[in-house]
Order: structure tokens, then sequence, then C-alpha cells
């Protein structure tokens, strides 16, 4: 007994081991930390399209029916009423009043019905309805370059969505109540100016916590609600039978939109990402997870594309070390510009987008001239949209983004070119109607794919920029085509033959994006797609 106890006493191994057992408990490794591309995470432990993104999609989409109201209020509101006769000199059969005599006439529905009969905007004063459409998508060019940036940078997606729904709701309700003609130019132009941000930003918000197998799909999804919500305006325009009361009825949706929806909704974890707040995209991450039954753990975090796999310093920086130091990435339209990357895709991209619309809004226009109920045919002509979306939406992740493009813009000039080849006159005047149909149901496919393609061409820290240079050159497009449809005959067509073919012609550059990442950073696309 006596010499155990020397023994362990005379041991100075065993003292040590004891001592620093009661001391302090061992040191455990430090948990390996897995970092991720937001695409990567979502595929692999949040659910790349779940209860999560599904409530936030619907959410945030229903802003393009603010969109759809604010833009296509004008086919109402600056119509041309109908007339009736009171005496002499007014003919009923007769299309216009120019040429029936003063008093011998009288608006239906009184003066207070269009802006054309509030302030005599017929005949010689025609083109000043011209004049208010052409400037309120000058408007929409130049927000949606401005409120393209501003997403990207200070505001983010929901900042920015805020303020453009804001400025909507203001603008719109002020419009009720314009005095002259010159003040509601001015209001309708700042109205465009906010309107050409809801569209991007809600788009952008809507799909990047998505995951890249079904973002294509839920892209697509989107134009419903501009399509159902020019079909709702129809319904609203028949029961506000005013000008005025139309404006402030179509603008009380935003109103709804800021104090009802807009505090539920996150702000993007790409974006959060790129501007070095990875706490909060984290959030968001596992918010998503636990939503969708998912489990995400927590030493998996967020990394951006232009990250290097660096194992030594990953064992020196722990996790909260990682959320803390993050540093902002930052770009505009110069940096796409600087690069031979992007800047040959955002020429395509502004490109295409442009003819597209040209077409699109020229074709939509055309159908005006059918001379059939007003309300109908509006209600018609956004319920036709519909299956386009739908087939190009089932297509869009089989054949590709590419060949859609290409595809519908040669349907849509393929049959803008044979109603430029036939007569309007007998049965001819069907065929080229049926032409028209078709022509926009092949454009409206390319209109919808094209959000979803030019998003996929950039990365996080410029996508919005570039997206917003896109809608620019589609804005000018809009404001183009009501002069040549005032060519009238075969040209119209003729244009929209050309624009269509050109349009696919110029696709044929673009590269693939199907089942590519969206890269966050300018160097991650690099990277990704070889270029030195």
């Amino acid at each position: 007994m006596n010499m155990g106890i020397s023994t362990s006493s005379s041991d100075p191994g065993n003292g040590e081991s004891l001592r620093s057992a009661l001391l302090s408990p061992p040191k455990q490794p430090p948990a390996e930390q897995e970092k991720l591309l937001v695409d990567d995470m979502l595929h692999k432990y949040c659910g790349e399209f779940g209860p999560w993104q599904l409530r936030h999609f619907v959410l945030t989409s229903l802003a393009w029916a603010l969109e759809a109201f604010h833009t296509m209020v004008m086919i109402f509101a600056d119509r041309e009423p109908e007339y009736s006769c009171l005496g002499q000199g007014c003919d009923p059969g007769e299309k216009t009043v120019c040429g029936l005599e003063p008093g011998s006439w009288a608006w239906t529905g009184g003066d207070g019905s269009s802006t054309v009969s509030q302030w005599g905007l017929f005949c010689e004063e025609k083109y000043k309805v011209g004049l208010v459409q052409a400037l309120f998508f000058f408007g929409c060019m130049i927000g949606a370059g401005v409120f393209g940036h501003l997403s990207d940078s200070r505001l983010g997606r929901k900042g920015s969505l805020t303020v453009v729904c804001m400025m909507n709701a203001v603008f719109g309700c002020l419009t009720a109540f314009s005095p002259n003609y010159s003040t509601y130019v001015i209001l309708r132009m700042l109205t465009g100016f906010s309107t050409g941000g809801v569209g991007l930003c809600a788009f952008v918000l809507a799909t990047e916590p998505v995951g890249p197998s079904k973002r294509g799909a839920a892209g697509m999804s989107t134009f419903y609600f501009f399509s159902t919500g020019i079909a709702l305006l129809s319904g609203i325009a028949y029961i506000f039978q005013t000008w005025r009361a139309l404006y402030i009825a179509s603008s009380i949706p935003s109103i709804l939109f800021l104090l009802i929806i807009l505090p539920f909704l996150p702000e993007s974890p790409r974006w959060y990402l790129v501007r070095g707040k990875l706490n909060e995209a984290m959030n968001i991450m596992r918010a998503i997870a636990k939503s969708n039954g998912r489990h995400l753990p927590d030493g998996v975090v967020l990394m951006l594309d232009d990250e290097q796999e660096n194992d030594a310093s990953n064992d020196k920086q722990n996790y909260k070390e990682e959320l803390a130091t993050k540093e902002a990435v930052t770009g505009s339209v110069i940096d796409v510009i600087k690069s031979p990357l992007t800047r040959i895709r955002l020429f395509l991209a502004v490109t295409i987008n442009f003819l597209c619309s040209v077409v699109y809004y020229g074709i939509s226009l055309n159908v005006v001239n059918l001379q059939t109920n007003l309300y109908l045919n509006v209600l018609v002509n956004a319920v036709a949209e519909m299956p386009a979306f739908t087939i190009t939406a089932v297509l869009l992740d089989k054949l590709g983004r590419k060949p859609m493009t290409i595809g519908t813009l040669w349907f849509s000039g393929f049959f803008c070119l044979l109603g430029s080849l036939v007569k309007n006159n007998g049965i001819w005047k069907i065929v080229r109607m049926i032409c028209g149909v078709m022509g926009i149901f092949g454009v409206a496919g390319t209109y919808n794919l094209l959000f979803i393609y030019t998003t996929e061409l950039f990365p996080t820290v410029v996508r919005n920029a570039a997206l917003g240079c896109a809608t620019q050159a589609a804005q000018l497009g809009a404001i183009l085509a009501p002069f040549v449809v005032v060519l009238g005959g075969w040209l119209p067509f003729a244009v929209f033959a050309a624009c269509g073919i050109i349009g696919g012609l110029f696709a044929f550059y673009l590269p693939e994006t199907l089942n590519k990442p969206l890269y966050d950073t300018m160097a991650g696309m690099k990277e990704g797609e070889g270029v030195v």
C-alpha cells in the first residue's frame, strides 16, 4: 500500500493529467464549416420551391397587377367616348365627330367620362393622347434605369419596391385631380417613372430565393399576375365610368399592397450576401429551411461565387468571425460595360428587348381597331396571352432559353409577315385579325421569358442594373410602337415582322443559361464561364 502511494506520487505525468482533467475540459476540435453558394444551399438543405418560396412568390408577384393597373388605365381614361346626336347637322353614321356641326351632338356619359371629352383631345388635338402615352413610357424608361441601380445598391429589392409603390399610389391619386391637360401629362410621366421600377424589382425579389431547377417556371408565372391585372382593370373600368374615379380606384390597390403585404416580405438573401450582410442572409435561409420542413445545420454558411476555397483560413476563422467580417461587393452598369463578357450580353439583351417591345405593344394597339366592345376586348386580349405563358413555361426548361427566344420571335414574325401580305377587305380581314392574334401569342411568350433570360445572363451585383437597361429599351420600343401603328395599311405588320425576325437572329449570339447557376459577382461569372 505504501509502495502504491509512493509510485503514484512519484509519477509527475499522472499528476499533470489529474490536474488538467480537474481544471479544464479537453479542447474539442473546431466544427468543420461548410461553405455553399445560395443555389447549392437551396438545393441541399432549404428546398428549391417549398411553402416559403410559394408564399413569397405569390405575395411579391401581386405587384405585377399594380403595374398593369397604372399602365393600362390609359386605355380607358384616354378613350374617345361614343357620342349621341342632339339635332340637325348630326349624322349618327359618322365614325368621328370631326365633321359634325358644333352643338349638334354630345358625348355619351358627359364631359367627365374620359380625358378626351374633358379637354377636347379629338380631331386636331388627338395627337395629345398619343403624347401622354409616349411620355408615360418615357418615364418608365428612366425609372427602370434609376430603380434598377438603386435595387442593386443602397435600397435593395424590397426597399426599391416599397418606394415605387408609394410613388405610384401618390401620383395615381393626384392624377385624378388634374385641373388641366398640362398637369395631367406631368403626373402621368411621374407615374411612369415609378411604374418602370415595379416589375423588375418584383421579379428579382420573387425569383432570387427560388432554386435553379424551379426558377424558370416560377419566373414565367409572374406574368400571369400582369395579365390578371389587365383583366381585373377592365372590370374596374366598367364599374367606374369616369376617368377621375377610375384613377383613384386603380391606385387604391397600391396603398393596400403597401400596408398589408410589403411589411411581411423579406429582403432577398442574395442582395444581403453581396452587400456583406451575411448574418441577415443566413437568417432568411434558416427561415426558408424551417418553413419548408428542412434542417439547415449550424456549420453551414453562405459564400459568394468568387471566394477561393482555403482550408487553412477556414480552420483559423470561426463561424461568428465569418459573419462579422463579410465585406460588401458592389457593381454598376459601368462594370457591365467594362467587361467584354457582359458587354456583349447587355447589347444583345437591350436590342432584343427593344425589338420585342415594338412588336408586343404595336400588335396590342392594332387590336383596338377591331371596333368591338372596349371592356370585352381588353379582357379577351389579357386572357389570350395566358396560353402563351403556359406553353412557354412548360417548354422553357426542356428546350432551353435560347431556342425558345428564337422560336417565339420567329413564330410572331412569320404571322406578322403573313398579315402584311393579305388584303384588308372581305374575308381577308378575318385572316389578318388571326395573324395579329397569333403574332401577339408568340411575342407574349418572348416578352415573358426575356425577363428570366436577362436575369440569368448577369451576376447578382449588377443583375437589376442590367435588367433595368433591358427594361429601358423595352419602354423605348413602347414609345415608338404607336408611331408605327399610325402608318396604317400593310406597313405596321411588315415592321413587326422585321423586328421579330431580326430579334431572333440576334438571339443566336446569346449563351444558353438553362441549369446554370445564378452567379453572384463579376469575377465568379468569369471563372464559371471559363473567361480569362
